[in-house]
């Protein structure tokens, strides 16, 4: 038997238990696991900072070292999102279709869980408590893989969610953690179709494309964030700046930072050199030849225009107007995050209905894409195609469904 049919028979196993596990059940061991954390808290800590270290000695860059980091700040968010996802309704077994055929059948459609879930994930220890606190609230079990960067950090964490686990309701098997960076168990994950309902992969471009390129078990694309926010000729510009500030610099090395601005050649004038002085010291900009009539920037080539930085880098584009910056933005973009910062009514209509991302913005920076800003308690990811979820995956997203249906007696003639 194989690592992963071993784990993978001990998944199905605790599936069967969790599938029905009542909520009281669920949140009692969301809290066993939340205080196990706060009490491993220090040890976490360490093995962090060991991940750190490694990272710095093999050249990390500083954004990715920063989605690596863990801290007090950051584990007490941890430990509060997983008591938000306790707060949550439950999503399993509710429905708000129910319908009367006119041969007397009661038709109800039913939310279930999905089964197992495999997520593939890059660098942020964080991922590790949330796909686990969101599976196991959805009623799945949750097989996770980890990059080899964060091992010991995603050990440390395991450990405490198991033994949270081990003293609730729930039996511990519902989690299993590879611990092995062989990269070819990652391909026997993506191939487990016997064992896993669903994969999930969270981070680059790379990790992606290799998991939607190898899988068979079918997949849940997340993560590749090439976002845009575009300064329309009405915008107010004290408030562009605002916003490109903060969807820019608060974060460099997550998928929902802005990568690329586009601004209207009627303000160019105005608001360029505006951002460029916010900014010079923080972030390289890259612009168009229009862009460098108006500031001495290095120019941007065609290949910045595609490229999720996860750096100190912002590719600048002049365009013409709205329509321009949607075109733009529908042939680069990644269906992840974009923002318009406008005060025409028919502007930010026009760039919500026709740009073709989960998550479309008008005067808000596109850094609240996450599953708790939008009260999700926490997200698997988020997700850029169109099917079966899009935008932040929270707990309705892990779900199906299943028809019940009710008669007396009927057959069909």
């Amino acid at each position: 038997m194989t690592y992963i049919e071993e784990k993978g028979k001990l998944l199905k196993a605790a599936e069967k238990q969790l599938s029905i596990a009542s909520t009281k059940d669920k949140n009692i061991a969301l809290e066993k696991v939340a205080q196990a954390i706060e009490a491993r808290r220090e040890e976490i800590l360490r093995a962090n900072q060991e991940d750190i270290e490694a990272g710095k000695a093999s050249d990390m860059s500083a954004a990715l070292i920063d989605r690596l980091t863990l801290n007090n700040e950051r584990l007490d968010g941890i430990i509060e999102g997983i008591r938000t996802v306790i707060k949550l309704p439950d999503p399993i077994w509710k429905s708000n279709k129910v319908w009367t055929l006119e041969n007397g059948l009661t038709i109800s459609q039913m939310t279930t869980p999905l089964g197992t879930i495999g997520i593939v994930y890059e660098s942020r220890p964080n991922v590790t408590v949330d796909a686990f606190s969101l599976a196991l609230k959805s009623g799945n079990c949750i097989i996770l893989r980890g990059s080899s960067s964060a091992i010991k950090s995603n050990t440390a964490l395991v450990q405490a969610i198991k033994e949270g686990l081990s003293n609730s309701p729930i039996s511990e098997d519902v989690v299993q953690f590879i611990d092995d960076t062989d990269r070819d168990l990652v391909l026997d994950m993506l191939r487990a179709n016997d064992y896993i309902d669903l994969i999930i992969p969270r981070g680059g471009r790379g990790l992606i494309q290799f998991v939607i390129q190898n899988a068979t078990v079918p997949t849940l694309q997340t993560g590749e964030g090439n976002c845009h926010t575009f300064i329309d000729e009405s915008a107010n510009l004290e408030d562009a700046l605002k916003i490109l500030i903060n969807a820019k610099t608060q974060r460099l090395g997550v998928c929902n930072t802005c990568e690329t601005l586009l601004v209207h050649e009627a303000i160019k004038d105005d608001f360029l050199p505006m951002a460029y002085e916010a900014i010079k010291d923080k972030i390289e900009l890259r612009g168009c030849p229009r862009t460098l009539e108006v500031i001495q920037v290095k120019e941007a080539t065609e290949e910045d225009y595609w490229e999720e930085y996860l750096d100190a880098i912002l590719a600048v584009k002049v365009v013409k107007d709205v329509d321009e910056a949607i075109a733009h933005i529908n042939k680069y973009g990644t269906k992840h995050s974009e923002a318009i910062v406008t005060e025409s009514l028919t502007n930010a209509n026009k760039f919500q209905r026709q740009v073709d991302a989960s998550s479309v913005y008008v005067n808000a920076s596109t850094r609240f894409t996450d599953g708790g800003e939008f009260g999700f308690g926490a997200e698997m990811g988020i997700s850029t195609q169109k099917t079966h979820a899009r935008g932040p995956v929270g707990l309705e997203q892990l779900t199906t469904y299943k028809y019940l249906i009710m008669g007396q007696g009927q057959v069909r003639e």
